[in-house]
């Protein structure tokens, strides 16, 4: 291992321009990887805000008792889907209707009794905000004897389920395209420098070095190039957007296991990479 090590920092040495313009090339061919990457975390995060919208009301019949209603909430706060759980009185209801509905501020105060019900509105949490789960929670609340009537916006929830998986699928095929891409100019890149050393690789192969021998250098150069590379795709990334966040609009960075990830993955890329480049090579001599 400790030869291998010292073999990969010779590597380096040896050659610093050639190692650099590697790394360089690896870290633009992630960089534009890491712009898709950006591009899907922001929409993601959309979907997601919309999809916090997402919510079952239950309408109360009149005249249900509060403990009735008190005991229901206790029984749907434990359904594994539901996040939160809030009761909206009818008087709660008629003065949120006034404050978001400033057009019939005048049909509202012309009112001699309240008509709106009391509700109970039901949050799911994020992994059940879709229209298969909120149908059946639906329908699980109408099963209470004191419920009215559901709402829940079934039509626009089966768009939005539309919406996300055209943006899994859409991100799947381009984030592979991409990837692809990265794969073979990071292996280009390798195979560059396998070149410059054939002679080497051909003296190793006479004095009877094995494959493996010969290809653990390679693939720790290869792999430390890659998270080099995703180092600085990383730095390119935040800097494109720090722009956009600081002229255009208001967009969301990696996390920190996003962005490690994406270290991670250039690491891989480098190492598949050279993985391909250096047994390709080893078949041709």
């Amino acid at each position: 291992m400790n030869l291998t090590l010292r073999e990969t920092a010779l590597a380096f040495r040896r050659a610093p321009l050639p190692s650099l313009l590697s790394i360089t090339t690896i870290a633009f061919s992630l960089f534009v990887f890491g712009l898709f990457g950006l591009v899907a975390v922001n929409i993601h995060d959309v979907i997601g805000n919309v999809a916090e919208r997402v919510e079952v009301v239950a309408y109360v019949e009149r005249g249900t008792p509060i403990e009735a209603t008190e005991t229901a909430m206790s029984d749907i706060q434990a359904f594994p889907e539901v996040q939160s759980v809030a009761y909206v009185s009818s008087a709660d209801a008629l003065a949120r209707a006034r404050r978001e509905l400033p057009e019939f501020r005048s049909v509202f105060q012309d009112l001699e009794a309240n008509p709106l019900p009391a509700s109970i509105e039901v949050h799911l949490k994020p992994p059940f905000r879709d229209a298969t789960h909120v149908a059946a929670v639906a329908d699980r609340l109408r099963s209470f004897h004191f419920v009215d009537d559901v709402r829940y916006g079934g039509d626009w929830i089966a768009k939005l389920d539309h919406l996300r998986n055209i943006a899994a699928a859409v991100g799947a095929v381009v984030g592979a395209a991409f990837a692809l891409v990265a794969i073979m100019i990071i292996g280009t890149t390798i195979r560059m420098a396998v070149l410059h050393r054939k002679d080497e690789i051909v003296i190793m192969r006479l004095v009877g070095a094995t494959d493996g021998f010969i290809r653990r250098p390679f693939l720790l150069e290869g792999l430390t190039k890659g998270l080099l590379g995703g180092l600085l795709a990383l730095g390119l990334s935040y800097g494109a957007w720090a722009l956009v966040n600081g002229y255009l609009l208001r967009a969301a960075f990696f996390t920190g296991g996003e962005a490690a990830l994406g270290v991670a993955a250039g690491g891989v890329l480098g190492l598949a990479g050279s993985l391909v480049s250096i047994g390709r090579h080893l078949r041709s001599i």
